[in-house]
């Protein structure tokens, strides 16, 4: 009776000592997440807490994938977490991934955080070359990789979180009260990746220097060593198209990032190695638009493929895959796998694919619908504000330039001022000179007449005085013809000296008129530069102009606005459509450019198998269809 009672309450003891809980790491693209969940979970919660934490609603793209054996596997969202297949350790790792792609990223895919995932996954398949990506799209891509490192873009984080992935506050908050959510995030590394990355903005030739993307890995290094290029020289070319983006906003460049990879041959598809019934090495690709069979050597265009509206039933019994085709002339596709888990992860792929194929061929559901109508508004809410915030920036501009303007002008008629009051300066120097002189002149002048007068006495006097003797005439004679000589030479000099004295008069006045001309200059100038900045309302900018600014440009949505705004989206579409040309053009342009650079040696086969398919003219899509 006692040992029975003992064994109870041992195994009582025991079964509280049980754990209820255990730690989870959820890692996206650009963060880490952890999680405290209780051992009663099921995949879908645990996929739920994830999606309202990042605030993600288009669920249905995404999955939470783990590793085992070497093998993919992703969590089933009906079967509790720990019954899975997965690692005992703690903290258990999945990884938050699209595990289905759409048929077009643009009409498909609403939020900007399904966007934003989708983006960076792809880029990151793209330069790991697990989708092959031809080296003159490489760099457009890259060009688009730049552009959506936009500052002014930065998606709106908790600011506990030091801003290491998007999270609405409003979801976030209850659900730390509620669910008792622990995140751990690597701030270092976020914050010295955020630093070291640097975010671009539209390009600026005075800031982004030759050398900024250096750092950056931008091309596949399949691409980087198939040519003879620099570092500089790839970046030239990427900064060319790089320019070209100017006024784009992240979310868009990360969609026509999209819109290009999408028409990659091996954008969205899954491979398995596969054998059919003789034996025979292929490659099963499942992908949004159906299966393909491919050869093993050739992963860009596949043998045979089957749309998902062709295929009647997907089967398998054990390491046999059967595919049954609606038309029934058309015979059975069996083929075997390696494992059996692989085959169920075929099975979970081709299901998902499928009811998303037949979903887009319905009309959109009531929360669709919704969703939708929040993008469009809130596209036409941030283009209004874009719109709003360039008007801004030009007004700014032009203050800028308009004070620029008035500086320079008020510089200049300083700088005239002072050549004004030099030249009167001078102008009383050249005065003050003429004066003395013709003072000294008229003086000199006089003394000469004075002379010439008394000269004339002296000749008087000598002629009155008697000559006694005829050597005392002669030479009184003489004296007097001297004398006579020396009257007449000082009557000349006297009447040169009164001409002089005339001139310099005269040029006394014209210094004096001279000099009330530049004073009147002086004045007129000084006038003009007062009241220059009292009369204009643009030369001097007050602190408060940006509130000023702001303040003129307040505006109201309207019906009209809008209206007017989903008339421009639609032109922007019929915009875009004559664009596509132009890119293909300039595609060419550069794949005709860096040719003569590539290494034919260097060439692998997805490159050989790539030309020649665009050599036959042959897509994606085309390829598909036949």
């Amino acid at each position: 009776m006692a040992g029975a009672i003992a064994s109870r309450m041992s195994f009582s003891s025991l079964k509280r000592k049980q754990p209820k809980t255990f730690t989870v790491r959820i890692v996206t693209m650009d963060a880490e997440m952890e999680f405290s969940c209780e051992v009663k979970w099921k995949g879908k919660d645990l996929f739920d807490l994830v999606c309202r934490t990042l605030g993600l609603r288009e669920t249905w793209f995404f999955g939470l994938q783990y590793t085992i054996k070497d093998t993919v596997a992703w969590l089933k969202m009906d079967k509790k977490v720990l019954d899975h297949d997965v690692p005992t350790e703690e903290p258990v790792t999945f990884h938050f991934l699209a595990k289905f792609y759409p048929e077009n990223a643009e009409e498909e895919l609403v939020q900007e955080i399904t966007q934003h995932l989708f983006f960076l996954q792809v880029k990151k398949q793209i330069l790991d070359e697990k989708i092959y990506c031809p080296p003159e799209a490489s760099v457009l891509l890259a060009s688009y990789a730049v552009q959506a490192k936009h500052p002014a873009c930065i998606s709106i984080c908790l600011p506990a979180f030091h801003g290491a992935f998007s999270l609405p506050p409003e979801l976030i908050l209850p659900l730390l009260a509620k669910q008792r959510l622990r995140i751990a995030l690597d701030l270092s590394s976020a914050e010295g990746s955020r630093a070291d990355s640097g975010e671009y903005g539209d390009y600026d030739p005075s800031v982004h220097k030759r050398g900024f993307l250096a750092q950056e890995e931008l091309l596949p290094k399949r691409v980087i060593n198939l040519y003879q290029m620099t570092p500089e020289m790839w970046e030239e070319r990427i900064t060319a198209w790089y320019a070209e983006h100017r006024g784009r906003a992240r979310d868009e460049a990360e969609m026509e990032y999209l819109k290009i990879a999408q028409d990659l041959e091996m954008y969205g598809v899954n491979y398995f190695a596969i054998k059919n019934k003789k034996g025979t090495e292929l490659l099963l690709g499942v992908d949004a638009l159906g299966l393909h069979i491919y050869d093993p050597e050739n992963r860009l265009t596949p043998k045979i493929s089957f749309p998902w509206n062709e295929i009647r039933n997907i089967s398998y019994s054990d390491k046999e895959f059967t595919i049954k085709p609606l038309d029934k002339k058309i015979d059975v596709f069996k083929f075997n796998s390696s494992k059996l888990r692989v085959n169920k992860l075929i099975l979970q792929l081709c299901i998902g694919n499928h009811d998303l194929f037949m979903r887009r061929r319905k009309a959109d559901s009531l929360e669709v619908q919704q969703m939708k109508a929040q993008a469009r508004e809130e596209k036409a809410r941030k283009q209004m504000e874009r719109q709003r915030l360039a008007r801004e920036k030009q007004m700014r501009e032009e203050a800028e330039r308009t004070r620029d303007e008035l500086e320079r002008r008020l510089l200049q008629l300083k700088e005239e001022a002072t050549m004004a009051n030099e030249a009167l300066m001078r102008s009383e120097e050249t005065a003050d000179l003429l004066a003395e002189k013709a003072q000294i002149t008229e003086e000199e002048a006089k003394l000469l007449a004075q002379k010439a007068a008394e000269a004339e006495q002296e000749m008087q006097r000598i002629k009155a005085t008697a000559i006694r003797t005829e050597e005392e005439k002669r030479l009184m004679e003489q004296k007097v013809l001297e004398a006579e000589m020396l009257a007449l030479k000082m009557a000349e000099e006297s009447e040169r000296r009164a001409k002089e004295a005339d001139q310099l008069k005269q040029d006394l006045q014209e210094a004096r008129e001279s000099e009330r001309r530049a004073k009147q200059k002086l004045l007129e100038i000084t006038s003009k530069s007062s009241y220059t900045p009292m009369n204009s309302s643009t030369t001097t900018l007050p602190a408060d102009l940006p509130s000023f600014i702001s303040e003129s440009l307040s505006f109201d949505f309207k019906d009209t606005d809008m209206k007017r705004l989903s008339m421009e989206i639609e032109k922007e579409k019929v915009e875009y459509m004559e664009k596509s040309k132009h890119l293909q053009e300039q595609l060419n342009e550069l794949k005709t450019e860096i040719e003569a650079l590539k290494l034919k040696e260097r060439e692998t086969a997805l490159d050989i198998l790539h030309s020649e398919n665009a050599d036959r003219g042959n897509s994606k899509h085309n390829t598909i269809k036949k």
